[in-house]
């Protein structure tokens, strides 16, 4: 099993993951020729998909999935209260193969196994996603408010995770971004600064873990500096294992064999 992000950030979010010849792209917020463009950089094309899984219905997560799955025959597995909450700003499906999957429903596409998990966020029915092979698990969070329980329940154990560090607190306080939006970015339902990123992951059972990647940095509020050094001293380890997916470049192929 394997896995790349094709890039991580507030202007587009896409990851791939691979397991025994299945491949399914995790949220598709780049444009379709960006996207055909980063997974040949991967050495993939998009008839090597199955499928694309979307996470909620903010732009940088789905705004290209349906075009994209109908231009490549794709099917899109997303919640209901995401489906709605698209309809309501008039994106179309027309051509689209949707498939509902519910929060805490496990299912299969191919070779990987696939388990969504409910976690707090600005959107109508958010989900993030453990994915497997049977014998390994990658672990992906991008937008989360806040730690649960629950979320902490699902990633633990995992080999791999892609872990949302996306403000430094002080950076964004300091920045210009008016109080109402820095309210919204640090709140409940916004998004995990590296602080509380890290507290996350020093609850979690770490000790199957080949990978710790950093994502859905800001450009103006967070560092990559500032977002491994936050993961390392979790992790115990060295600021350079942890690796960060960035908004240009993702990150390369992260083997769990």
């Amino acid at each position: 099993m394997r896995f790349a992000s094709l890039g991580s950030g507030s202007k587009g979010n896409c990851l791939v993951a691979e397991a025994d010849g299945s491949r399914l792209l995790l949220d598709c917020g780049l444009s379709p020729r960006e996207t055909e463009r980063r997974l040949a950089r991967l050495g993939l094309a998009a008839g090597d998909l199955q499928g694309i899984l979307v996470t909620h219905e903010h732009d940088d997560h789905v705004g290209h999935a349906y075009p994209f799955g109908a231009q490549h025959r794709l099917p899109v597995y997303l919640t209901p209260g995401t489906r709605r909450a698209q309809e309501a700003v008039g994106k179309s499906a027309a051509g689209v193969e949707l498939r509902m999957i519910e929060g805490r429903e496990p299912f299969a596409v191919g070779a990987l196994e696939v388990r969504p998990f409910t976690v707090p966020h600005d959107a109508r029915e958010p989900v993030q996603f453990v994915l497997g092979d049977g014998a390994r698990r990658l672990g992906v969070l991008t937008d989360l408010g806040t730690s649960t329980a629950h979320v902490e329940t699902m990633l633990s154990g995992c080999d791999a995770l892609v872990l949302e560090t996306n403000h430094d607190l002080d950076l964004l306080w300091a920045g210009d971004y008016p109080k109402w939006l820095k309210e919204r970015i640090s709140g409940p339902f916004g998004h995990l600064d590296n602080g509380a990123a890290a507290r996350l992951l020093g609850a979690l059972d770490r000790s199957r873990l080949k990978h710790v990647i950093a994502a859905h940095l800001s450009h103006q509020n967070n560092t990559m500096t500032l977002a491994r050094a936050a993961l390392a001293q979790a992790l115990d380890c060295a600021e350079d294992w942890v690796g960060v997916a960035t908004q240009e470049e993702g990150c390369g192929w992260c083997e769990l064999n």
